[in-house]
């Protein structure tokens, strides 16, 4: 007869026996950081993606986003951090030393643009699966503008091993198959969502914006002006995860199911599938051109903006929720990351030991369904502390109760220490402890965040976002230039660039139907 596994005392009693501990050598980490290009005086770079860089459509390191302009840095899945970090840091180097006398935006607010149509979209090549990438882009410029596509962030992707899940499940007289391991990620899933407000406030780094972001839109919002165009929420701390930034209120009606993988892939695939109002008046082509991929509340999965995603790698025009029914979830992508302005990469090591310690967290924490009442107090939480969260009088609801955000916080990191200390235990360091109380002393002091370091360096000196923006940036792309390659050197580098020029190629020869066919064969799958 299985003991009560319900409880948090219980299950952290089975991660600290030796059988389990001893696989979480294995956790593996991927970083994708996003990054505008700027020109020397810190506006939005109007070059083409540099060929010098690779194909954006198949290189496995250095792509595009939603802009020409909007770079993306891709780690392969690691358990060494230091690895990580160091690869992240090569490709940075080898696209400083590739992209002229451009630079990298520092901030997940954009920099100065004139206007959306200074943006320009990427362009993946003459491909179908190029043109179609292409177009997904065009259709979220005419659904929700493209300002709101240039803002950058950091993806955290996150995995237990299979050793890992083969004996916590054991505990719960469970299969290490796909459907258990699945529902393990998640109710990991559903705990992150419960405590994600802890991200935005201890690493939210966009309090402030350029007034370019925001002209013509409106907003209730009490923004406050300083130095020539930049606003700013006095207790902010993630602007873009605000309604004006990274979240889209448009979607707040999908009821996205977070409690079990089958609900999750159903709910989704209904959104995809379901056609919009909102988005008909795209449908038709214009001046022989079409204006998204179809007129459905989603146009595929990726449209869905959330936090957090349950991950599996994907095969070649694939759907995300086809790979997901098939195989199941294989790794969590943490999305509520701002960029780090304070590092020359976008994240800290100290960041890595955290979310660790936390999403381990998630994962032995009880973690009960949500029921409706209870998923939208997460939704107003996070929302309540993007917008205020150094407010000394926000309160935030657990459960139905007012608690304060300190009061809450300290009651986590409380739990979550004992997490820590395993972790330590098992890779022979003090590491996940000492970032624990390094993010514990942001609580009790709401001025060591970064959100209020930003301010207090704009408000101290009048500055506006773009001055600062742009020294840092001056600054980093000098550093990167003279740091060493630690894992992939130059030559290897430009060879991968080669290889993806040479495999898009090949794709664009091998295409043999029209667009419109292609389009046509890939929603009619599944």
């Amino acid at each position: 007869m299985q003991e009560n596994r319900n409880s948090f005392t219980e299950r952290l009693r089975l991660l600290q026996e030796n059988k389990i501990s001893q696989t979480l050598t294995g956790i593996c980490h991927g970083i994708e950081r996003e990054s505008l290009r700027i020109d020397p005086k810190g506006g939005l770079a109007q070059t083409p993606h540099q060929k010098k860089l690779g194909a954006a459509l198949t290189h496995d390191f250095i792509t595009t986003d939603f802009s020409e302009s909007l770079l993306e840095f891709i780690t392969p899945p690691e358990t060494s951090i230091d690895k990580t970090i160091g690869q992240l840091t090569d490709v940075h180097k080898f696209v400083m030393a590739n992209i002229d006398d451009e630079r990298l935006w520092p901030m997940s607010m954009p920099c100065f643009i004139e206007n959306q149509d200074a943006i320009p979209i990427a362009n993946f090549g003459s491909s179908n699966v190029g043109k179609m990438k292409s177009l997904y882009r065009v259709g979220l410029k005419n659904r929700y503008g493209s300002m709101m596509q240039a803002i950058s962030g950091v993806h955290f992707n996150f995995s237990l091993p299979d050793e890992f899940w083969h004996s916590w499940l054991a505990e719960f007289g469970q299969q290490s198959d796909k459907e258990s391991v699945s529902s393990a990620y998640f109710a990991l899933i559903r705990n992150y969502r419960r405590f994600c407000w802890l991200i935005p406030y201890l690493y939210g780094s966009s309090p402030a914006l350029c007034g370019s972001f925001i002209k013509g839109k409106e907003t209730n919002l009490p923004f406050k002006k300083l130095g020539k165009g930049t606003y700013y929420l006095p207790y902010a701390t993630s602007l873009r995860m605000s309604d004006l930034g990274y979240t889209n209120s448009a979607q707040s009606g999908l009821n996205i199911c977070y409690n079990q993988v089958d609900s999750y892939i159903e709910s989704l695939r209904k959104a995809i599938n379901q056609p919009s109002t909102n988005y008909a008046k795209f449908t038709a082509k214009k001046e022989g051109e079409y204006q998204q991929l179809n007129g459905n509340i989603l146009q595929i999965e990726n449209e869905l903006y959330s936090p957090i995603r349950p991950k599996q790698p994907t095969q070649s025009l694939e759907k995300p929720t086809d790979a997901l029914a098939d195989r199941g979830v294989s790794y969590i992508e943490v999305r509520a990351l701002d960029v780090n302005p304070f590092n020359a990469v976008g994240i800290e090591r100290n960041q890595f030991y955290f979310l660790d310690v936390f999403l381990l967290y998630c994962v032995v924490k009880p973690s009960a369904f949500f029921e409706s009442d209870l998923y939208q107090e997460t939704e107003s939480n996070l929302s309540a502390v993007v917008d205020h969260g150094r407010d000394p009088e926000l309160k935030l609801n657990h459960e139905g109760n007012a608690i304060a955000l300190s009061e809450w916080a300290l009651n986590i990191f409380a739990e979550m220490s004992e997490i820590a200390k395993v972790l330590d235990q098992v890779n022979h360091c003090a590491d996940y402890s000492q970032a624990l109380a390094v993010e514990k002393a942001k609580i009790l002091d709401p001025n060591l965040t970064p959100s209020a370091k930003i301010l207090e360096i704009l408000l101290a000196n009048n500055m506006d976002n773009g001055q600062f923006g742009l020294q840092l940036a001056d600054k980093y792309k000098q550093q990167l230039l003279d740091a060493d390659y630690a894992y992939m050197d130059e030559q290897e580098l430009i060879a991968h660039a080669r290889q993806s020029l040479q495999k898009q190629l090949l794709i664009e020869q091998q295409d043999t139907q029209s667009f419109d066919e292609f389009l046509q064969s890939y929603f009619s799958k599944s």
